[in-house]
């Protein structure tokens, strides 16, 4: 079997799939165990998943991923122990009375404080949160500044609201849809999430598992390395024995600009992202093998 070659691939998650479900799927897929990604997803989230193979297993860390766009559905008087439809029923309360809902929702978009769901990946004293809660512990989460953009309705059916969210990495849509029924006092929870943009990758870029285990080996980077690195990054040119040496790890001279730059070979390849600091151009990641 043929490898896949070093790139990035926009995966669109089935529900019931955990992140690394994925990973481990697109390895034997890709023949290569050198796959990874970026931003997890629940296992009942659907949608964008961006992963890297190869050698861009190195540049996912340094990708603009901050911003991401989902599709969720919030059922009003529900409220469960994970903030969604996987969670055990808390409490059962009548909905029928609320009203408009947009204050609300207004009051959770921008700069807000959010408490993240006990059920979450988030570590206290070295151990996930769900982790504890599934020992039987009661876990009280710090607060932390996260910013969504939007939140805005699309469509209501009853009880069950259609939104669109936008918002910075760290946000925890279910902890938004158990703030939402809080301010309504009739609690809440997310029954549906399907992120549909992280960054500059969206889902007209994505492709199935199904589709992918049709694709042979070489065609299932949708992204080669060389490309991805220069839409995301300011472009240097090295000489050869600039190339060489920065495959190394040596220094050289300053770029004479601000932030992260991709270095590429006379040949087009990349060869690593550089960044000046104290008066040299040093490599935060070489993709290049020694030599």
């Amino acid at each position: 079997m043929t490898a896949a070659p070093d790139g990035l691939l926009v995966v669109d998650k089935p529900s019931g799939w955990t992140s690394h479900d994925v990973v481990g799927r697109v390895r034997t897929l890709a023949g290569t165990r050198k796959v990874g990604h970026a931003g997890t997803l629940d296992p009942m989230a659907t949608g964008v998943l961006v992963l890297g193979i190869g050698r861009a297993t190195r540049l996912l860390g340094h990708l603009a991923l901050t911003d991401k766009d989902y599709d969720a559905t919030i059922r009003l008087g529900v409220t469960t122990v994970t903030d969604d439809a996987e969670g055990e029923v808390v409490e059962v309360r009548d909905a029928s009375g609320v009203g408009d809902v947009a204050p609300a929702m207004a009051a959770l978009t921008g700069a807000i404080e959010q408490v993240p769901s006990a059920v979450s990946a988030v570590k206290v004293d070295g151990v996930r949160a769900y982790a504890r809660v599934r020992a039987g512990e009661d876990v009280e989460l710090a607060a932390r500044t996260v910013t969504v953009s939007r939140f805005e309705l699309l469509e209501r059916r009853g009880d069950e609201l259609d939104v669109r969210v936008v918002c910075t990495s760290g946000t925890y849509v279910r902890a938004l849809a158990r703030d939402l029924g809080r301010l309504l006092g009739v609690g809440a929870h997310l029954t549906a999430l399907r992120r549909t943009r992280v960054g500059p990758f969206a889902l007209d870029r994505a492709r199935t598992l199904e589709q992918l285990a049709l694709l042979p080996g070489p065609e299932l980077a949708v992204v080669p390395l060389d490309v991805a690195v220069a839409a995301s990054f300011p472009r240097r040119e090295l000489t050869d024995d600039e190339a060489v040496a920065l495959s190394y790890g040596k220094k050289l001279e300053p770029t004479g600009t601000a932030g992260v730059h991709g270095a590429f070979a006379p040949d087009g390849s990349c060869i690593a992202l550089v960044e000046d600091r104290d008066g040299v151009a040093r490599s935060t990641v070489v993709f290049a093998p020694a030599g």
